[in-house]
Parts: C-alpha cells; sequence; structure tokens
C-alpha cells in the first residue's frame, strides 16, 4: 500500500517494527523513520496498518506514537480493524491538537493489497475524507465514505461478519462435495460462477484445495475482528447465531495454533472435528 503512494511520486517517511520489511520502500526512496511519531512529523498523513487493537493506540496515541510528534500532522489514518469506540478515541484525541482523523479499514487481503483493489470503508470528518480521498484511490478501486468517526470500522464489522460466514459454508461445502464423491475441482467450476459465487470461492477454496494455507490476512486477525463485532453486536442488543459461530470456530483455530496461517485454513477444525473426512 505504501509503494502505490510511492510509485506515484509521493515522498515518504515509514517505520515498521521489523526494519527489514522497509528495505525495498527505502531502496525506491522512501525514508526511515525510528518511531510513529518521526514518520508523522510534520506530514500531511500518517497512516498506521497494524494488527492489534492494543498496537494502534501505541502507533496513535503512545509515547512515541502519530500524536505525539512535535508537529503532528494534519490527518492520521487507521486503517487497521479496530473497536469503533477507539476510533473515536483516537478522533477526539486528535481534534485536541488540531489534528484530523480517519478511520479506513480495508478488505481484500493481500491480492487487493498488491494489486491497489482493496475496498476502502471510511469514517471520520468528510471534508477530511476529501482531501485523502486522492491517495485511498491509489490503494483501493472501492472508496466509500461511511459517516462519523468509527462508521468504517462498523462497515468492516459488517465486512467480517458476511467473510466469517462465508467460509463456513466454503468449508461445509467441499467437505460435503468430498464425502459424496464429487471431484471438487469440477465442483468448483461449476458453482463459482453461478449463484453461490464469490470472493472466498473464487480466491480462497482453490487455496484450501491445494493445501495451501499461507495467508493472505491471518486468522488471529479474523478471530480478533469477530470479537469486536460480537461486542458491538452484544452492545446493540442483537443475537446474531451465525457471528457467534463462526467466531468461536476461528478462536478454536487460534487457540490451535494456527493464528498465522490463512482463514482457508479453517477447514483444518474439520478434519479435526471429522477425521474420516479429509
Amino acid at each position: 500500500m505504501a509503494g502505490h503512494l510511492l510509485a506515484k511520486g509521493y515522498a515518504l517517511r515509514v517505520h515498521n517494527r521489523t526494519p527489514s520489511k522497509c528495505d525495498a520502500l527505502i531502496q525506491a526512496g522512501a525514508q526511515w523513520a525510528d518511531s510513529p511519531a518521526e514518520a508523522a512529523d510534520n506530514a500531511d498523513v500518517a497512516f498506521g496498518m497494524v494488527g492489534f487493537p492494543s498496537e494502534v493506540e501505541e502507533v496513535f496515541l503512545g509515547e512515541r506514537g502519530f500524536l505525539a510528534a512535535h508537529n503532528p500532522p494534519r490527518i492520521v489514518v487507521d486503517m487497521a480493524t479496530s473497536p469503533p469506540n477507539l476510533s473515536v478515541r483516537i478522533a477526539e484525541r486528535a481534534m485536541a491538537r488540531n489534528v484530523s482523523a480517519l478511520d479506513a479499514p480495508v478488505s481484500g487481503g493481500d491480492v487487493g493489497a498488491r494489486n491497489a483493489a482493496l475496498s476502502i470503508m471510511v469514517g471520520g470528518e468528510a471534508a477530511s475524507f476529501e482531501l485523502v480521498r486522492p491517495l485511498f484511490e491509489l490503494m483501493g478501486k472501492t472508496v466509500v465514505y461511511q459517516g462519523a468517526a468509527g462508521a468504517g470500522q462498523v462497515c468492516k464489522m459488517v465486512n467480517q461478519i458476511l467473510i466469517a460466514n462465508s467460509m463456513v459454508g466454503a468449508c461445509e461445502a467441499l467437505l460435503a462435495a468430498k464425502a459424496s464423491g464429487l471431484d471438487p475441482h469440477r465442483m468448483l467450476e461449476s458453482i463459482a460462477g453461478g449463484a453461490a459465487g464469490s470472493w472466498t470461492l473464487s480466491n480462497l477454496v482453490p487455496r484450501m484445495l491445494k493445501d495451501d494455507w499461507k495467508p493472505g490476512f491471518f486468522t488471529s486477525y479474523l478471530a480478533k475482528d469477530l470479537r469486536i463485532a460480537a461486542e458491538q453486536a452484544k452492545a446493540l442488543g442483537m443475537h446474531l447465531p451465525g457471528l457467534e459461530l463462526s467466531h468461536a470456530l476461528y478462536q478454536r483455530m487460534d487457540a490451535l495454533g494456527h493464528g498465522r496461517l490463512g482463514t482457508q485454513a479453517l477447514l483444518k477444525v474439520w478434519h479435526e472435528l471429522h477425521p474420516k473426512h479429509p
């Protein structure tokens, strides 16, 4: 995502907890920063993309975070998946430093990031969204303003419920096909282009069929996202059985030590529960 901005001539300062992950960007012209605060100092826009809410707090609100910069950026953008109330808190803290904040979680996985084809869901001040929109459009194909601070994260919550529930359905369909004697590749050829077609069927089920569990998105991250969704649903007084099931299954995946595998590795839970149907 940073590479797409750099390729269009934007000046970047970059920071990562694993400095080697920035090597290619630095070779392409980006500058290294020793902390998020240094990266954000006197910048127009500071983008953060990390895994867990505690890390979002550190990057945005911590002692060496974006808002601790000597000359804070005009706009800070959280592109991780965070609780909506954390996005509101970041926006309030940012306002105290005369900074605008956007929450802009994404969907599309590793493929979408590499191909600048992400879907970006944005909450925060509408005027700030319009200022940052040209940068979002270098990273994604679908960029939609959802509303006030936290609205982007609520939209991502809905996205993750759909993704997780569709993965449950894909696992069950694949196992049913195999147990009934169907060639799973032929089965996929028939259904992927019909009414049952989905991003999961087209992109992740082929990985399942090759026992390819490499992550486009870590299982541990989806387990975290579903926990956020479950907490939000509870706060709204909603009972969502599909979410509750997928949350439990992905928590089990994480507990089994598969948190660093891709979300398609949910199939491993079924293999464990039904060893006669590999």
